[in-house]
């Protein structure tokens, strides 16, 4: 996986953000575009009064497992030597919920929109040999040398087939996942007056997950196999441009990433 630099991350996104007519999820999305774009926020002084707060469990055990505890302790100095403002030690309730995909519902969610999605798009395209999901299935069964997918995706799709639209428990699904999002990570968010939310790694994904929140990881330190271990910052709707100058400041605070070596 070749990690890109924020900046090229920003210029990615000015260029596929806005509304688009086939997507309605974009149309709430497209009121938080700042006018002139995002490049204008690539400030390295982007950190100074920012108030970001440290959630450490469980996220840095995994991180203390590949001996970066001590790497993570070190970027919190930098971040604030650059000026922000740390809150450390914070919890979001019900983590353990919210990170466990069948527990919260995110699973049953997924699948039920995922074939939705899937069919819709499948059926508006000119010319296709497979136009829904049970087509991609049988294709794979078929042509198993030439498959779609590998075998767990043929797997999620068998599983997303076997659903049947946002019935009962899927809207119970969705609203569980309302619920998590609001008495967690907004609640925190909220209650310290927070800019963003800090942590090791790349575990914390489902979180801005559930409730569309946006998030970037930046390089902070290298595993033994020279794989990038990120620090990641996210933050509520429309934040977008305060995580730019975050990462972007702590990126040019501490220049961790390398090119790629294309290395086995």
């Amino acid at each position: 996986m070749i990690r890109l630099m924020v900046v090229d991350a920003v210029y990615v996104l000015d260029a596929i953000v806005g509304f688009d007519s086939n997507d309605q999820a974009t149309r709430c999305a497209s009121a938080y575009i700042p006018p002139g774009g995002y490049k204008q926020f690539l400030n390295s002084y982007g950190l100074k009064g920012k108030r970001l707060g440290i959630v450490r469990n469980p996220f840095l055990k995994i991180v203390e497992g590949l001996g970066l505890g001590q790497t993570f302790e070190t970027h919190l100095q930098t971040l604030r030597g650059e000026g922000a403002v740390l809150v450390d030690n914070l919890q979001i309730a019900n983590i353990d919920v919210i990170l466990n995909f069948n527990s919260s519902g995110e699973a049953l969610a997924t699948l039920a929109e995922f074939k939705l999605s899937l069919n819709a798009y499948l059926q508006e395209l000119v010319a296709s040999p497979v136009r829904s999901l049970a087509d991609i299935i049988a294709f794979n069964l078929k042509f198993p040398d030439l498959e779609l997918t590998d075998k767990i995706g043929q797997d999620i799709f068998l599983a997303a087939q076997a659903t049947n639209g946002i019935g009962a428990q899927e809207r119970a699904a969705l609203s569980n996942l309302e619920n998590l999002s609001r008495n967690g990570f907004e609640k925190l968010m909220s209650d310290y007056k927070l800019d963003a939310l800090v942590t090791a790694g790349s575990d914390v994904s489902p979180i801005y997950a559930i409730g569309g929140f946006p998030a970037i990881i930046v390089p902070a330190g290298y595993d033994s196999q020279g794989v990038p271990i990120g620090l990641s910052f996210g933050g509520l709707k429309g934040s977008e441009p305060k995580l730019i100058e975050i990462a972007y400041g702590f990126e040019q605070a501490t220049k961790i990433r390398k090119p790629p070596s294309f290395k086995p």
